[in-house]
């Protein structure tokens, strides 16, 4: 295992130079890698270890009540995957975990992590920072799927990248669609009539705000 990228994990990045091998030479882990397409976990499988992807961008996606695929958000290489749910009563993968590209996953079972969360200061700290802060992320995920109409959705998208008038969309028209848990011609029809109402203007993948105040009653009216 690179112990230089794991430094750079979360988790891992407060642990002092000098204490490095002897975190690793104590870890009891076992490594695992995937092709791209790959599943690492399946929506519902137990959480029985701290999965730390090292290598390689995975993304975590379910299917909503409509069948279309909802991604909820795409995580790089270091980072934990599901980290939350470890110690968790119900502690199930809540979506697909798939790979985007090769990629590496560190394996830490959940024995093995008690003990570290017991006699490592430094891991105990990041451990529930990092926690704590997902908690935050998945509660903000949850108020934008929460909102009801796409136009809804992308007012708020838009807003969150704008600098001043100016936004870029950053995902392609399918990637969008599949993080706001809708169709593409659905997400290319709303889009096209927030165009055509001058709300907002677009050139390829940037735009510009056009009306404000009209893109803020999108989002408040949901």
């Amino acid at each position: 295992m690179d112990i230089d990228a794991l430094s750079f994990c979360p988790l891992c990045k407060n642990i002092p130079v000098h204490e490095r091998e002897k975190f690793l030479q104590e870890l009891n882990y076992k490594t695992k890698h995937y092709n791209k397409g790959g599943y690492i976990a399946h929506q519902g499988e137990v959480v029985k270890s701290l999965y730390i992807l090292l290598k390689g961008s995975v993304k975590a996606e379910m299917y909503s009540t409509s069948g279309v695929i909802l991604n909820i958000e795409t995580i790089s290489a270091p980072n934990p995957l599901a980290s939350a749910f470890l110690f968790a009563e119900n502690n199930y993968f809540p979506v697909d975990v798939v790979a985007l590209e090769t990629s590496e996953v560190v394996v830490i079972p959940k024995d093995s992590v008690m003990r570290l969360l017991a006699s490592n200061e430094a891991f105990l700290k990041e451990f529930m920072v990092f926690n704590s802060n997902r908690t935050h992320f998945l509660s903000e995920r949850l108020k934008f799927l929460s909102t009801k109409t796409i136009k809804g959705k992308l007012a708020q998208y838009i807003l969150a990248k704008a600098n001043r008038a100016d936004f870029t969309l950053d995902m392609s028209q399918t990637a969008l669609a599949e993080y706001f848990g809708v169709t593409r011609p659905s997400l290319s029809r709303s889009l096209a009539e927030m165009i055509s109402e001058d709300i907002i203007s677009m050139d390829g993948k940037k735009g510009k705000i056009i009306n404000l105040m009209r893109l803020r009653q999108l989002v408040l009216s949901g």
